[in-house]
């Protein structure tokens, strides 16, 4: 079944599916069905989390869409709801941040955990996608609307910092600055943020929104014994001058969704919990925090992160 405010909109989605899928524009009538066990929430970030509290409400398990909350206030009151009524019925709560999910991410920030490159020193990555009117994402109005803080920083933000977390592990600080360059992309569209991680080590990351490089630009991690260069499709690491790759499949989004069934089915933690969901917004928040006040800011640490 699918549920929109718009009846035509998913009536479309509903004709590109297998199968009779029946549609709503009443939330409620769908979530009261007894034969309905597990709902996808995907809707735009400031509506989301109330919806995600009615579907949880209703004994559904839930997977919602990335971010978790448009900031961490509402998201710390959120996870606090959905812990009493999980509690409650025993149902499943997961983020659907496929980034998390990805195996070269996974893979990279184990080899750095178990020292293959020694003592992690330098990190750099640089992240760039056009939001213009051949993207599909720019005519989803809500993205553009003003309606939750950064914009598409947030939006598109988180993903990169669940990639940068899986590698190279919690986040101690944040000195950032932030623009923007499109007008039609409010409020900002353009970030540069010099990291310090846990580990010592320090990192520079830049975003933006405004338009598309042509070259490539993979994440490299500079350790005390040799380099990483990570990608979505493979990982190269650099010891004493031989290079080794190591290829993998993406295929994120089945993964996630994989998990979602595992969990359910078997009554244990997912990889993309709520928390850590909410510790990339975090994340985020303090960068737009830092190029308010220009200056270094902590990120709140989210309790059971």
């Amino acid at each position: 079944a699918i549920y929109s405010r718009n009846v035509e909109t998913a009536a479309t989605l509903a004709a590109g599916l297998p199968g009779t899928v029946q549609t709503y524009s009443d939330l409620a009538a769908l979530l009261a069905r007894t034969d309905i066990d597990a709902v996808d929430i995907v809707l735009p970030i400031s509506v989301q989390p109330a919806i995600v509290e009615q579907a949880l409400k209703a004994g559904k398990h839930v997977i919602s869409e990335k971010p978790i909350a448009p900031d961490v206030a509402a998201g710390r009151q959120l996870i606090q709801t959905a812990h009493d009524l999980t509690a409650q019925s025993g149902k499943v709560w997961m983020i659907a941040e496929n980034f998390r999910y990805e195996p070269a991410f996974q893979t990279a920030g184990e080899m750095i955990r178990h020292g293959d490159i020694g003592k992690p020193i330098q990190f750099t990555w640089t992240t760039s996608s056009a939001v213009n009117p051949q993207n599909k994402y720019y005519h989803t109005a809500w993205r553009r609307d003003n309606s939750f803080p950064g914009g598409f920083l947030l939006d598109g933000g988180v993903h990169n910092i669940a990639a940068i977390r899986a590698v190279m592990g919690e986040i101690a600080s944040v000195s950032a600055f932030v623009t923007q360059v499109r007008a039609d992309l409010p409020p900002a569209d353009t970030l540069s943020a010099t990291i310090r991680f846990d580990s010592g080590a320090f990192g520079m990351w830049t975003m933006t929104f405004a338009a598309d490089s042509p070259w490539e630009s993979p994440i490299q991690v500079l350790g005390e014994a040799g380099a990483l260069r990570i990608d979505s499709r493979k990982i190269e690491r650099v010891i004493n001058g031989e290079t080794s790759t190591h290829p993998f499949k993406v295929d994120a989004i089945q993964a996630e969704l994989s998990d979602f069934a595992r969990v359910i089915s078997q009554g244990s933690k997912p990889s993309s919990t709520p928390e850590q969901a909410l510790q990339d917004v975090a994340v985020i928040h303090a960068m737009l925090e830092s190029a308010h006040t220009g200056c270094a800011v902590t990120p709140e640490r989210i309790e059971g992160e």
